[in-house]
């Protein structure tokens, strides 16, 4: 069964958040280990995205396919489906979605050197990360002018 968790949080300060150029950005959080999938949303929500959360791959996929988000932020290691067979799905079906991975396991390497050798190349993201280090990296990662801030 597949759990969705959609957050939605209406910033303080939204002149920032339109400045930043990124307003209303829409962003899909996939991870099997529901407190960091929910940690991951309420960071994210703070920091003016809108974010809505899955808890596998498969719940993803569905999500992603009724509305495209613009990125997805997908642990690498989940049962069933993978977040690099995730990727490759996303990125088949929804080219212009941009995909973060994001792991603490060793496992990793072999998942991304398979989708390498597929010619697929994801960014990665080692757990555990700072929250304000995540804002940072989506910010270079989607090449904002303007850095988003964490509220």
């Amino acid at each position: 069964m597949t759990k969705i968790l959609h957050t939605e949080v209406v910033p303080i300060e939204e002149a920032k958040r339109e400045d930043s150029g990124l307003a209303r950005l829409d962003v899909l959080v996939v991870d099997d280990e529901q407190t960091i999938a929910d940690t991951l949303s309420v960071i994210l929500s703070r920091s003016g995205f809108s974010v809505r959360t899955a808890y596998d791959g498969k719940g993803a996929f569905e999500i992603a396919m009724q509305n495209p988000p613009r990125l997805v932020i997908s642990d690498v290691v989940m049962p069933e489906m993978t977040g690099v067979e995730l990727a490759i799905a996303l990125k088949s079906s929804i080219p212009e979605c941009q995909i973060l991975l994001f792991s603490g396991q060793a496992a990793t390497a072999d998942l991304l050197e398979q989708a390498r050798a597929q010619g697929h190349d994801f960014a990665i993201v080692s757990k555990p990360i700072h929250p304000k280090d995540l804002i940072r990296r989506i910010s270079e990662y989607l090449q904002v002018e303007k850095p988003l801030t964490l509220r």
